[in-house]
């Protein structure tokens, strides 16, 4: 069995996702609110406040990286973005879960610049509000699973525990010991992506309603930041 931090590191800590997800933080250990005889249900509530502080402060940090990179947009420089964008494709997608990655960033991207861009005309206010009801179902599924994959993540951790890993011999420990692996990793998987697609929500709707810019400014924001989603989400497998 894989260390939790090794395997945190593999899939998430080379660093190279930094500028577009902030720094991630592995639930490795019981937060000291937690308690294992109680539900999941019970449990959320602690965990998402949890979770939250955790976002909310390395989003201020990935607005300015996103706004200074779209910036080429808003500058007229449409090439230069498209350019930059496939080489960030190439570079990012070499990474252990690359590929998965941009496909998240690219998703979010897209939809959260389609929402603005139909809100904006009026022959587009349908695409708007399809489009806002997309998020709120999307926002209130990815939070539901943070939440239950975190609190199962931690249930399963304390389970492993009471594994000897010299005893697992025989065929039916064996597979036991497997299905809880397997499970963790899941688990691992949906908790951490739900919460970068949370914080790319976040940075993304603060980069596209920011006061301090025009509205021009941050049409154009929004048209970058399409198109950068879409060269994103479009990655190949390799």
């Amino acid at each position: 069995m894989v260390d939790n931090k090794a395997l945190f590191r593999k899939v998430f800590g080379s660093g190279i996702f930094e500028d577009y997800v902030g720094q991630l933080v592995l639930l490795s250990s019981p937060p000291p609110e937690f308690d294992p005889t109680l539900s999941p249900e019970v449990q959320k509530p602690k965990l998402d406040e949890i979770m939250k502080a955790v976002r909310e402060d390395r989003e201020l940090k990935l607005v300015e990286t996103l706004k200074d990179r779209l910036q080429l947009c808003v500058e007229g420089k449409n090439d230069d973005l498209v350019k930059w964008a496939n080489l960030e494709v190439e570079r990012l997608s070499q990474e252990a879960f690359g590929v998965a990655l941009l496909r998240v960033i690219g998703y979010i991207y897209t939809r959260k610049a389609a929402k603005e861009i139909g809100k904006g005309k009026r022959f587009l206010k349908i695409l708007f509000v399809e489009e806002w009801l997309r998020d709120k179902r999307h926002t209130r599924k990815s939070r539901a699973a943070a939440s239950s994959a975190a609190v199962s993540y931690i249930k399963l951790q304390e389970h492993w525990k009471s594994f000897d890993i010299g005893e697992i011999k025989d065929a039916k420990t064996s597979k036991e010991a497997k299905e809880i692996q397997d499970s963790m990793l899941e688990s691992f998987w949906k908790m951490n992506v739900a919460d970068v697609e949370m914080t790319l929500s976040h940075v993304c709707q603060m980069v596209l309603k920011d006061p301090s810019a025009s509205k021009d400014v941050l049409r154009l924001r929004a048209k970058g930041m399409k198109k950068i989603g879409k060269i994103f989400g479009g990655v190949k497998a390799r």
